[in-house]
């Protein structure tokens, strides 16, 4: 069976998603195709605004043949550990081909990889701005072409992550199509994600922008997740915690605890504590990606620990996923996962499992103990 890959948050599963599946059927001409997912939490360090079974649903819905969850590790990070993650996965699942979105699918990517060869380190280590923008400087100054837009940035990193691995799997760019990626207004059928969680958040009309199964999902949602209901949570931990356990939090590095700290005392809203924090020094993405560290009191040891214990989280199938998962099953060299248990919760999949467990806390909905996969009939 020819598989095509597609790495995806749906956050929410959107019109432009579907028309993302079916771009990557039709060029690919793929007889199965495999979704890997973030789960209950992206990568820009927020909760997903419908838990990961919720998402994984609306896929198999609308298409998708095999959901597989990319682990916490991989799903709360900049793009290049994402991409090495999900590429990771889907090397294991032996897929065929990659499509993916981009905004400029003209750009040969794997011109700029071998680019960034020539950098010169010394420039990273300077305090004048972002990793990104430094990042850029140097591409621009190699090459002429600066990459600033998020998916373009990823299949950089899906390019990077298949030459490190050595990979054969074909990686094809499809065009982005209306909305940009930060857009806020819904003007068409094809909408961006953040322009439809907008909607969702202020209470307006979405439902042209999404599928069926997705508007059904929404609209009966008990609770919708975010930093405004997760901040109070994270601002009694910041200021119970003691500066050195804050200094052990994944990522918490140059003095952040200390400003962490400081920070939480009075800011009473997550944008109060975010616009202090802030600095030309970190992006917005890496400063929530620490907050989340934080608020699940993630450890730089554990995430070390992480890193050395992958695995295939499976969500859901239909009859053929099924099919195509068992075909390459025996091929695995690692482990392969349809339910958690209590010695999964407490060794590889603790991460996960810390991750919906809080999001079952504020949703009511079960996440991970014992659950099975969605089977679509």
């Amino acid at each position: 069976m020819k598989s095509v890959g597609l790495v995806t948050e749906y956050n929410p599963f959107h019109n432009g998603h579907l028309h993302h599946l079916n771009m990557a059927k039709q060029v690919s001409g793929a007889d199965v195709v495999v979704a890997v997912m973030s789960g209950n939490f992206t990568q820009r360090g927020e909760a997903a605004i419908l838990d990961k079974w919720t998402r994984a649903n609306e896929a198999l819905v609308s298409g998708v043949d095999l959901v597989i969850e990319l682990p916490f590790f991989y799903a709360v990070q900049p793009a290049h550990l994402f991409a090495q993650g999900a590429l990771t996965l889907l090397n294991q699942l032996q897929i065929s081909e990659l499509v993916f979105g981009s905004e400029h699918p003209e750009i040969d990517f794997n011109q700029l990889v071998q680019a960034e060869e020539q950098f010169d380190s010394e420039e990273f280590s300077q305090y004048n701005g972002t990793y990104a923008t430094r990042f850029n400087q140097q591409l621009k100054q190699q090459t002429g072409i600066e990459l600033t837009e998020p998916n373009d940035i990823l299949a950089y990193c899906y390019h990077k992550a298949v030459q490190q691995m050595n990979s054969s799997i074909k990686l094809t760019a499809i065009e982005r199509v209306s909305n940009s990626y930060h857009d806020q207004r819904i003007s068409s059928q094809i909408a961006s994600a953040s322009a439809i969680r907008h909607a969702v958040f202020n209470q307006l009309d979405y439902r042209e922008s999404v599928p069926e199964q997705t508007a059904i999902d929404l609209f009966q949602s008990k609770a919708v997740v975010d930093w405004n209901m997760c901040y109070p949570y994270l601002r009694y931990l910041i200021n119970q915690a003691s500066i050195d356990f804050l200094q052990g939090i994944y990522q918490m590095s140059e003095g952040l605890e200390h400003k962490f700290k400081e920070i939480a005392e009075n800011a009473a809203t997550f944008d109060e504590f975010m616009s202090q924090i802030k600095s030309k020094r970190y992006t917005y993405s890496r400063l929530s990606r620490l907050c989340l560290y934080t608020l699940l009191q993630i450890t730089d040891t554990e995430m070390k620990q992480a890193a050395q214990l992958p695995y295939l989280r499976v969500l859901g199938f239909n009859e053929r996923g099924q099919e195509y998962l068992h075909s390459v099953k025996k091929d695995l060299t690692i482990p392969l996962v349809t339910k958690v248990d209590r010695d999964l919760k407490q060794g590889a999949l603790n991460l996960d499992y810390r991750a919906g467990k809080f999001i079952e806390q504020m949703t009511g909905a079960a996440q991970d103990l014992k659950k099975s996969p969605i089977i679509m009939k």
